[in-house]
């Protein structure tokens, strides 16, 4: 698909989203004065192409009120709306850069590991429903496991490293891999059936990132300062979360699981947070600094006995 194309494709939806609804008369008026154009409005017969093409790709639908004549995009349950958004953004994205080579010296850009090595291959298994078998190597463990078979239930993203769950079919568990630790990626023979009371999205819908643990949700209640609740409003921790606002401060509140990337998420704020609740969360966030703040209170003679063992 050429990036022209793409390009008209995104404008069009952006167009209908930030109208709400909008004729094709007014819809023409803005597309002769776009990059798109020559000054000739859109032949309804390519806006009817551009519409299932829309439909094809992003799985958006334009929709006609009959009665007045407007399109308008057709709403998305939550889950479906946040893919859709994503891959739109992705798209723009994508549209945009394609275009600043010549200042590209002077963009800088988070890398995606293993997106483009073993995504499609992951995804195909999704959609087809065949085991995956590959070749593992975590973090903590020298030697790979090799022969890894799972039944993919979903992908996620998080912090730019993409990661499938799904039943391991040896240890009959569910487990979380990442994308850019896997090698050897195939698909294996035979299909398999996700469990009919297995729903993704309840899934993950209590936990913060991709630890997935049985443990039950808490009401968690955090308080942070006039500054700190900005960012938060502008980018929430979690889909649960809500807000009460005082005269210097913020009371966040979250209906999560207490995993150990949620605790480091909150170390992460420092002195700008202060856990409120339950009391376990309080316990692990200073059982956390302790430990930390022991390894810098080393006495200085330990520090020269550790030297004169070299």
């Amino acid at each position: 698909m050429s990036r022209n194309l793409l390009g008209r494709y995104i404008w069009l939806i952006d167009t209908i989203v930030r109208y709400g609804s909008i004729t094709r008369e007014r819809l023409n008026e803005l597309w002769m004065r776009s990059r798109f154009s020559d000054g000739s409005p859109l032949p309804r017969r390519t806006f009817y192409t551009y519409r299932q093409a829309i439909e094809e790709l992003f799985n958006v639908t334009i929709e006609c009120n009959p009665a007045t004549y407007e399109y308008s995009i057709r709403g998305a349950g939550a889950h479906d709306g946040s893919v859709t958004d994503w891959m739109l953004n992705s798209a723009t994205i994508s549209d945009v850069l394609s275009g600043v080579r010549d200042i590209s010296s002077r963009v800088f850009l988070e890398d995606v590991p293993s997106a483009r090595e073993h995504l499609a291959t992951v995804t195909e298994a999704l959609r087809s429903n065949h085991p995956l078998r590959f070749t593992y190597h975590p973090y903590t463990r020298v030697n790979p496991t090799r022969g890894v078979v799972i039944e993919p239930y979903f992908l996620k993203i998080f912090r730019q490293r993409w990661y499938v769950t799904g039943l391991n079919v040896k240890d009959d568990t569910i487990k979380t891999y990442a994308l850019d630790r896997m090698s050897d990626v195939t698909l294996d023979e035979g299909t398999f059936t996700i469990p009919a009371d297995f729903d993704a999205e309840e899934f993950v819908s209590e936990a913060f990132g991709i630890v997935f643990t049985k443990g039950q949700a808490h009401r968690v209640a955090i308080k942070a300062d006039a500054r700190q609740a900005k960012y938060l409003r502008a980018l929430p921790l979690h889909p649960s979360q809500s807000e009460v606002i005082h005269d210097r401060y913020s009371i966040f509140y979250y209906h999560i699981k207490l995993t150990p990337d949620f605790v480091q998420e909150l170390l992460s704020m420092g002195p700008n947070i202060e856990v409120v609740s339950p009391p376990e969360l309080k316990a692990m966030i200073v059982e956390s600094l302790r430990a930390s703040l022991a390894l810098y209170e080393t006495a200085p003679a330990g520090e020269g006995k550790a030297q004169g063992e070299g």
